[in-house]
């Protein structure tokens, strides 16, 4: 029983995960057990902080729950884990530079149709200012002298 150390609430607050997605690691195998107060709450370490702030990194990429599981369960075999937890690792990074690339090209195609309907939007400014004020919300110029 340990008396110091973050609630559920609190380590919830500083992880950005929720108090249920908490839970539901522990369940999983994802986070070791964690230290309980006299009155049976949970108090969480500055370790289970550093550890669970990695998931919440590899959950935010898309990294399988099974894969972190995998993961998990090398890191808890230790040190003659270290290369499988590395080959591991690069299989992921991989994975997300294909994403990254992806959304680049898609971030790249949105770029370019954004900047077409600016230059359609600016012709239609051009070819009709009396309507390009209008939707502005000015007044044309003719009718404010």
């Amino acid at each position: 029983m340990q008396s110091t150390g973050y609630t559920i609430r609190t380590m919830a607050d500083r992880s950005g995960m929720t108090a249920h997605t908490l839970r539901y690691y522990e369940r999983v195998g994802l986070i070791q057990p964690v230290g309980r107060a006299t009155n049976g709450h949970r108090r969480y370490s500055e370790a289970d902080a550093a550890w669970l702030n990695f998931l919440h990194c590899m959950r935010a990429t898309n990294m399988p729950i099974r894969e972190m599981q995998r993961y998990a369960a090398l890191r808890a075999m230790g040190e003659a884990t270290i290369e499988q937890r590395r080959r591991l690792l690069e299989e992921h990074q991989a994975t997300i530079a294909i994403q990254i690339a992806a959304l680049e090209r898609a971030h790249a195609l949105l770029t370019h149709k954004i900047e077409n309907y600016c230059k359609i939007e600016e012709r239609t400014r051009v070819a009709n200012p009396a309507l390009s004020e209008t939707e502005t919300g000015r007044e044309p110029l003719a009718a404010a002298s």
